[in-house]
């Protein structure tokens, strides 16, 4: 089972008269020519106050500092109501403004999860009073606050010992303010898409194959009020899902492929296609992984995890766009009928691809999806996988990386950066396209003579063969960003971290505007 905080609200209350467990706080750095080596951020005021000025002492004696992230617990011993005062670090002081909405959203999960087995704490951080400042902080410390507080223990034959944070009060100035409701709604809608992609993520293999995968996308959907549209191995066949039905046919497991449609009741003037690459386990086919680390090939359905949960948030927050979900799914296996070095696959698109290297899969399915959901005649594409080691290798765990039509590119990196999910711009090189030409067929799936040399930039390449002329469109790169395989930091668990459901969101969000 999945457990996670139950409760949040808003308060605006006195937080040095709370009865809760615990009174978060933030602190920042100081540099050692201050006046004091820790400052208190803004929300501790009152706090301070019923210290009579010993607060900042006693928590540097107790070896705060202020470092991003750092949390230092101290008993208050009934001089306030609650019991526990929580210092987390925020950092340097910023210069005339808030702390970044990343920060606080870091700070955040790093205090709920610390608290674990409180059954209820207050969050007194900082909330500026300008605005759309309340509305960034709000907005990074739920999400911080929920995610944070995310376990997935599903598995455990005995429940963990030490429960999450049972509930969380966040003070703002007002906490009946409009604006402030709206954004704690939000967020429950946000923090829900996000572990839903973690649950799924997480979720073993042989309970995730392509036809359990595909009900559980279904069901959920439907279950929101979305309509849903499945293809079984039958129906792929029949309409010329040569990608994914080759990817698949190694596997007992059948290949499935899901669409999922929101729409406005009124007011949509844009369309947005989402899809994600859902390779419910990669073993690498014929051309097999090594087994190094393979279990975490559980997780190269991420992409589709992701926007399958992201429409589950629109459809609770019914922004005025027209979004549409395409989910292949495959498991790619090694059998005597799976798909070989040296086939030709006659794709959905009908363009012929010559397979070098069955572990590209990713790519075959994904260009059947891009083929179909640019039938439907989207303004923007949005396209999300764990597509290539590449990433890690360029860019690292943390930063995916986004190639396409540059002014969507470019979006996609401001929504990122908005939410605390980078991705960088890469580019799409003529000469990568040419190593791809083919003797046999119309395209290689991968260019043999670069060998993992551009890999990343080879999956971007050949996935642009099958977007329709005219469509702005985007594929994001999370093969590292989307699994978290160190321990638990800040607001990202161990194991599955949702990346890039906010980024889609906020991107959605954005276009609904225009």
């Amino acid at each position: 089972m999945t457990t996670s905080i139950a409760t949040l609200d808003l308060i605006d209350t006195d937080p040095a008269e709370l009865a809760v467990g615990a009174i978060v706080i933030g602190v920042y750095s100081q540099s050692p020519d201050a006046p004091a080596p820790l400052l208190l951020a803004s929300g501790a005021e009152s706090i301070a106050v019923a210290f009579d000025g010993r607060l900042v002492d006693t928590l540097v004696l107790l070896g705060a500092t202020g470092a991003t992230g750092e949390v230092t617990k101290m008993a208050t011993l009934g001089t306030i109501s609650a019991p526990l005062v929580v210092a987390v670090g925020l950092g340097p002081e910023p210069t005339g403004a808030m702390p970044s909405p990343e920060t606080l959203r870091r700070a955040t999960g790093n205090a709920v999860r610390a608290l674990a087995g409180t059954p209820k704490i207050a969050l007194a951080l900082p909330v500026s009073e300008e605005p759309d400042g309340d509305v960034a902080a709000l907005r990074a410390l739920t999400e911080g606050a929920l995610l944070g507080g995310y376990r997935f223990a599903a598995y455990k034959s005995t429940p963990a010992r030490v429960a999450p944070v049972g509930a969380v009060s966040v003070h703002v100035p007002d906490a009946a303010d409009k604006t402030f409701r709206a954004e704690l709604k939000r967020a429950a809608a946000v923090a829900r898409a996000v572990t839903q992609t973690r649950d799924w993520v997480n979720t073993a293999p042989n309970d995730l194959r392509p036809p359990a995968f595909a009900t559980a996308v279904a069901d959920a959907a439907r279950k929101a009020g979305l309509t849903v549209e499945v293809l079984d191995e039958k129906a792929l066949k029949k309409a010329g899902y040569g990608g994914i039905i080759a990817v698949g046919q190694g596997s007992e497991a059948p290949p499935r492929f899901v669409r999922i449609s929101y729409s406005p009741s009124r007011g949509s003037r844009k369309k947005v296609a989402l899809i994600g690459k859902g390779i419910t386990f990669d073993s690498g086919g014929v051309s097999i992984k090594p087994a190094q680390g393979m279990w975490e090939m559980k997780s190269d359905m991420a992409g589709a995890a992701a926007v399958a949960a992201t429409l589950l948030a629109v459809a609770e927050l019914k922004p005025k766009v027209t979004v549409t979900a395409y989910v292949p799914i495959a498991e790619n296996m090694v059998s005597g009928s799976a798909y070989r070095p040296g086939d030709v696959v006659a794709m959905y698109s009908g363009k012929k691809v010559e397979v070098l290297n069955t572990d590209a899969e990713g790519r075959m399915i994904l260009a059947d999806a891009i083929a179909r959901a640019c039938e439907d005649e989207p303004d923007y594409l949005l396209e999300t996988s764990t597509l290539t080691g590449g990433q890690v290798i360029a860019l690292g765990k943390r930063v995916a990386g986004v190639m396409g039509t540059p002014s969507l590119c470019a979006r996609v990196q401001e929504a990122g950066d908005a939410v605390g999910e980078p991705a960088w711009p890469m580019p799409l090189p003529d000469d990568v396209r040419k190593g791809m030409d083919s003797e046999v067929a119309d395209i290689s799936q991968v260019n043999s003579a670069m060998d993992r040399a551009g890999h990343m930039l080879q999956g971007g390449v050949f996935l642009s063969e099958f977007v329709a002329d005219g469509v702005d469109w985007a594929h994001i790169d999370i093969a590292g960003p989307s699994y978290n395989s160190g321990e638990p930091s800040g607001y990202l668990s161990k194991g599955g971290t949702g990346v890039p459901v906010r980024t889609l969101l906020e991107l959605i969000d954005r276009i609904a505007a225009e």
